[in-house]
């Protein structure tokens, strides 16, 4: 698992690795996948996990074509990656422009996001290596919890996007970790080297009067001095 995110409250989505194929595929169920999914809660799931998924059907479509339908009661926590095997598998994934993860489907939205129109595009996860240093910070936002956003620069865009990795926000993964956001800000800033999850979202409409978008946003932080960071 490469793909840990927070949605709303109580309710996670989750993305791995195929080994033997190196594409990316994200476990779906009728519904929304609760946190009882997650490792800590005696789930399979949580942060460099090998899972067995079970039976599988393929239910995507341009561009979430990563979607396969499983049976939450048949899958089952194999073993955790080890740090080099886990930075190997990222390695093999990773990326250096946006574009080439995305295709030309993505395009630039408003001075600083993106995203892809509904029914376009072949993927909606990747891994980025971003061409400078990303900078991590809180967005506050009146009346409701603060926002971990972050700058990304992948030599072509330009970007201020969302970050939904569960793991910087507290117990209720509403109330974002603010020390946490601030010292990753500060290994990013010394010059960690870094591989950042990204995805496209489910789509929708930043205004009632626009159309849906599949919007670029930022799934997971890998710092590689600790790679086997997980949730708990």
């Amino acid at each position: 698992m490469n793909h840990l995110t927070r949605m709303e409250k109580g309710y996670v989505c989750v993305a791995g690795i195929d080994v033997e194929r190196l594409r990316h595929v994200r476990p779906v169920v009728e519904g929304r996948l609760s946190t009882a999914c997650l490792n800590r809660n005696g789930g399979p799931f949580d942060m460099t996990c090998v899972v067995d998924l079970g039976p599988t059907t393929h239910a995507g479509h341009p561009p979430e074509t990563e979607d396969y339908k499983f049976d939450l009661r048949k899958a089952s926590l194999l073993r955790l990656a080890s740090p080099d095997e886990f930075k190997k598998l990222l390695k093999r994934m990773v990326s250096h422009r946006l574009s080439e993860i995305f295709g030309p489907e993505l395009v630039r939205i408003g001075s600083s996001s993106c995203g892809v129109d509904v029914g376009h595009g072949s993927v909606s996860l990747g891994c980025l290596i971003p061409a400078r240093r990303p900078a991590l910070y809180l967005k506050a936002r009146p009346g409701k919890a603060d926002q971990v956003r972050m700058r990304v620069y992948d030599g072509d865009f330009d970007l201020d996007l969302s970050i939904t990795d569960i793991r910087l926000y507290q117990s209720d993964h509403v109330t974002p970790n603010a020390d946490l956001v601030s010292r990753i800000d500060q290994r990013l800033k010394s010059g960690a080297d870094v591989i950042l999850s990204v995805g496209l979202t489910r789509p929708f409409a930043s205004s009632p009067d626009l159309s849906p978008i599949h919007w670029l946003q930022v799934n997971n932080i890998h710092l590689e001095e600790n790679l086997t960071w997980l949730l708990g």
